[in-house]
Parts: structure tokens; C-alpha cells; sequence
């Protein structure tokens, strides 16, 4: 079989091959995006639900900004996790979800 805008020559399991890789790649997006879009939703359902068992949950990461000097730019840098029960649920959902329009 031959590639129409290439004419490189290729069996068909390599193009499929080829195919089913850009498929995969457009798919990890969509899990990317639907698994922050758990973690914000499952933020605000533990923020609605305040003092519940749904904000039971750990923080990690910097807790205060790292500051690099350069001279002529300041740069800041600072990453913090905060999950929460609420939060995994929510990450559940977008998985489920993701399962639904997969």
C-alpha cells in the first residue's frame, strides 16, 4: 500500500500503527484535561460541603515561593497540591466520564 502524500510504501498494521498512535495521543489529552477538570470540581464540591468529611485530605509541595535573582528579572517559583476526598471523587468522575466517551 502506498501514502498518498508521501508515496512511501507501508503495510497495513504499520499504518494502522501509525494511526491508532495520533488517535492515543489525541485521547491523552482529553484524559488530561477531564482529570483537571475533576480536580476543580472536586474542589469546589469540597469547598460547597465545608467541614465535612470531604475536605479530609493532605497538602504538599512548597509552601513558600522560591525566588531565583537574575539581576534584570525576578522569577518565582511555588507548586502546592492540596487533595481531599472530594477531589479523588471527583477525578473518578472524570473517569468514568472519560470511559463514557471513549
Amino acid at each position: 500500500m502506498e501514502d498518498r502524500l508521501t508515496g512511501r510504501l507501508f503495510s497495513h498494521g504499520e499504518y494502522t500503527e501509525e494511526r491508532r498512535g495520533t488517535t492515543l495521543k489525541r485521547i491523552n489529552w482529553v484524559l488530561i484535561v477531564l482529570v483537571l477538570i475533576g480536580f476543580v470540581i472536586g474542589r469546589f464540591i469540597g469547598t460547597y460541603f465545608d467541614g465535612t468529611f470531604l475536605n479530609y485530605g493532605q497538602n504538599f509541595g512548597l509552601s513558600s515561593p522560591v525566588e531565583l535573582n537574575l539581576g534584570f528579572i525576578i522569577l518565582t517559583f511555588g507548586l502546592e497540591f492540596n487533595i481531599t476526598i472530594a477531589s479523588v471523587i471527583g477525578v473518578i468522575i472524570a473517569f468514568v466520564v472519560y470511559r463514557f466517551i471513549r
